[in-house]
Parts: structure tokens; sequence; C-alpha cells
């Protein structure tokens, strides 16, 4: 009866003993056929170099710095080319006009962007709070150029970008703005031409630009991951990106269209949908359709500045409401009759920015280019004498419509300078205003500053000494 009540119990530690090691059996198959769907899994990512994408992070946000970091440097770790201290004024931004204000700024130039400090960077970063960011200027498509119109002060050049923002900067030393001016063109000129993709877009841009099956079912996996109203926004945009640039061939195909079989400039002028224009076109245009040798308009803006503008503060120099100017310029480009004395044209400084910008939109201005290089040797003789005799004959042989209007314009500002100490505009002040408005090079390749500098002194030159080039007799 012991005999068997011992092997019931050895047979039944068999059992368990075989029941045991049937489980641990079952755990270790069911372990390896685990690792086998993952690396069945695992092998149908792997790309064609054999290398297994890396896995996907659930954060976007995230993960778009971890795409950008290998295509666009931080900016922290971009190179300082050029810093110093300069008078900065911001007149726009994001296209919306400011109020001129200078101040002086620390600037500090990189390789791909401009940044403003009110002291020098390192007294800045001492004492800069936490998370406050210097304002900056993003030279990735920004235009850069002389500007005269857009301040009074000598050495002014503007920066345009591409979000619409413009800031002046300026300097009384003609060295030190020609450098910065030099440097800062260099760095736009090195930057790439095409349109610059922001962090915001890079990987929308990826998406519609690559035919990589992989990255598709990259960014599905990530919107499977996302919340349902964030999956329905991200997949609006990515479906409409498609359409919106098919959308866009189409508009371009019917521009395109419509401007191959529009009626041309002649054909519109000869059916009166079009009228002669006085700006912006040649001078010898207007002379020629008017029978006369100076312009119709240039003579009544002069009549008007003297019966009521020689003792205004600052005429010429101060700018008129720019709006008002150009309803100025369209009615002289629509309509033959102009009453200057009429109430809306009542502020005179909007008939001088019309003047100005009468001889600022000519396609060749007043002292032709191909004169340009011969008055620029001649203010350069040191005798004054021979400066004056060479000037004289060049202007005698200028074409009769640009030597009268030369003329007529010359005599009139001779006028505005005999009652400087009322309007306080000296025959310096009135040098700079139209020096770059009536004389420039063809092609600005040249030294900017050095040719502003000319500019000036051959206006000065002409209004100090009127009488022994153009002659004392009156019109």
């Amino acid at each position: 009866m012991q005999k068997s009540t011992n092997s019931d119990t050895s047979v039944e530690t068999v059992t368990s003993t075989r029941q045991a090691t049937g489980a641990v059996q079952m755990r270790i198959k069911n372990a390896n056929s685990n690792h086998d769907r993952l690396s069945q899994s695992k092998s149908m990512i792997l790309t064609d170099v054999g290398k297994v994408t890396e896995p996907i992070s659930r954060h976007r946000r995230n993960h778009s710095q971890h795409v950008l970091k290998d295509v666009i440097p931080p900016l922290e770790q971009l190179m300082v080319e050029k810093e110093g201290y300069l008078q900065k004024a911001k007149i726009a931004d994001g296209g919306k006009k400011l109020r001129k204000n200078w101040s002086t700024s620390w600037i500090v130039l990189s390789s791909r962007k401009i940044e403003f400090y009110k002291e020098s960077k390192q007294q800045a970063l001492s004492n800069v709070k936490t998370g406050h960011k210097p304002e900056s200027v993003d030279l990735y498509g920004a235009h850069i150029e002389w500007t005269t119109e857009k301040s009074s002060r000598k050495n002014v050049f503007q920066i345009t970008t591409v979000s619409g923002n413009e800031f002046l900067l300026q300097s009384d030393i003609d060295f030190i703005i020609l450098d910065w001016f030099h440097a800062i063109k260099n760095a736009i000129d090195r930057l790439p031409k095409d349109s610059y993709c922001s962090s915001r877009n890079l990987e929308l841009f990826k998406i519609q630009r690559s035919s990589s099956t992989e990255l598709l079912s990259h960014y599905d996996s990530d919107i499977k991951e996302q919340k349902p109203e964030h999956r329905k926004s991200l997949m609006f945009r990515l479906h409409h990106s498609a359409s919106d640039t098919s959308d866009k061939n189409r508009v371009k195909s019917r521009l395109k269209k419509f401007i191959t079989r529009r009626p041309s400039l002649k054909t519109l002028q000869e059916k009166g949908l079009i009228k002669d224009q006085i700006f912006g076109s040649h001078l010898h245009t207007v002379c020629e359709r008017e029978n006369s040798t100076v312009p119709r308009f240039v003579k009544q803006c002069i009549e008007a500045v003297e019966k009521r503008g020689l003792d205004v503060d600052g005429i010429y120099r101060v700018s008129g409401n720019l709006a008002t100017i150009q309803k100025l310029r369209f009615i002289v480009n629509q309509e033959e009759k102009l009453n200057l004395d009429d109430s809306q044209w009542e502020d005179i400084h909007v008939v001088t920015g019309a003047l100005k910008m009468f001889f600022r939109e000519l396609p060749e201005p007043l002292f032709p280019y191909s004169f340009f290089e011969r008055f620029v040797e001649a203010i350069k003789k040191q005798d004054n004498n021979t400066r004056i005799e060479t000037i004289k004959s060049l202007v005698q042989k200028l074409p009769p419509p640009n030597r009268d209007t030369m003329k007529v314009l010359f005599k009139h500002l001779t006028k505005i300078v005999a009652r400087a100490s009322k309007n306080l505009m000296s025959t310096q002040s009135l040098g700079i205003v139209f020096g770059p408005t009536l004389l420039r090079a063809e092609n600005e390749t040249g030294n900017m500053a050095i040719h502003m500098v000319y500019q000036n002194q051959i206006a000065e030159l002409m209004l100090s000494e009127y009488s022994k080039i153009f002659g004392s007799e009156e019109d």
C-alpha cells in the first residue's frame, strides 16, 4: 500500500515536471515567434542601402527640429562677419509704413541675417532679460540700395526683406557706410537665389516634392498617432496643397493666353483707350508732342512754387502727401488741363513732390547717360574756372530739350537759394535733393557713395555759377 502511494506520487511529480517543461518551451516558442514577426516587420522598412529607419517621434515639433538640423544650421552658430554702430530707422513692418525714428544701434552682420542691439552685443547679452531676442533682418531674398528720397540725411541705404520690412542705415562717415553697404550686399549675393523655405513649411515641401513611398508612409504613421482633430486638419492641408498647385497652373495658363492676345500699346493709343503719358516718357518725346523744348508740366510747377512757395520752410526738401502726389500724377497723365491753383493742390509740397517725381521717372535722366562720366570728370578738376568752363561746354552740347529744361529748372532754383534766410534751403541742400535725381549713371556698378558726392557737387556748382554756365540774359 505504501509502495502504491509512492508510485502515484512519482507519477504526479513526473507529470507536473513535464507540464512545467512544456510551459517553458511554449514561452520560448512564443518569444521566438514574436522575435520573428519583429524581424519581419523590420525587414519591411529597410531602405535601399540596408539601413533601418529611425523610430518616429510622436511629437511633430521635435521631429521637425531633427529634420531641419541637417538642412539649416542654427542661427547661433553663424559666424559674425561685421559689427559696429550705425544709425538705424525702421520705416515699414510687413508692408505697413511706420513713422521714421532714427536711433543708434549696434549692428551685427552674420552670413544670413543682421541683428540690431541698443548697445554692443557683449553688453546686450549680459544685460538682456531671459527670453528676449534682438530685432533681426533675414537676408534671404532681401534687397539693398542707396536712397536719397527716404531721408534728408546723407549716406543712407535701404534694406527691404521678402516679408515687407524696410530698414534705413546711415553714417556720416563715408568709408564706414560704404564698407557696411558692400559687406551686406556681399552677404545677400552669397545666399541662394531661390525662395527660402522656412522651417514651418519644410516638411510640407518634402511631401509635395518627394516621390518616396517611404516618406509618405512616414507621415501616414505620424498622422495615425495624432488626435482625430489634428489628423483631419493635416489631411485637409495635404489634399488641398495638390489642388492649389493645379489651380495655380491653370491661372498661369490663362494669364499667358491673355498676355499673348492682348492688344499692343500702339493699338490702345490709336483707339483712345490709353492717352500719351507725361510721367515715365522720354523728355524729347514729351517736348515733341507739345512742340516745345520745356515740358508744360515743368513750367506749371515752377510757376506755382514761385507764386506761393519761395518762402516756405524746407521747400523741395520736405515731402508732400504721397497719395495726393499720385493723384496729381494720374490727372496729368489723363487730362490735358491742369490748374495747380485748385484747392486740392493747396499744399505746395505736393507740387514740388510731383515735379521731383517727374524728373525721377524719366527713362533717361535730365543729364543724359552718355554725359555722366564727362560731367564727373569736369567736377574733379582742381581749378574752379576750368571746372566752370568745362561744364559750360558740356551743357551747350546737350540736346535742346535737356539744355533748355535744365536752364529753366536751375534758374528757378537760384530764386529758392536767394530766399534761403526764410526757406532754409541753401545751395548745398538743393544739391543733395536734386543731384541724384537729375544725374545718375546708367549702370550703378561703381562706387555709388562717391558718385553721390559728385552728383551733389555738380548740382551745387551749376546753382552757384548759374550766370557763368547758362548766361545772365532773361528767358
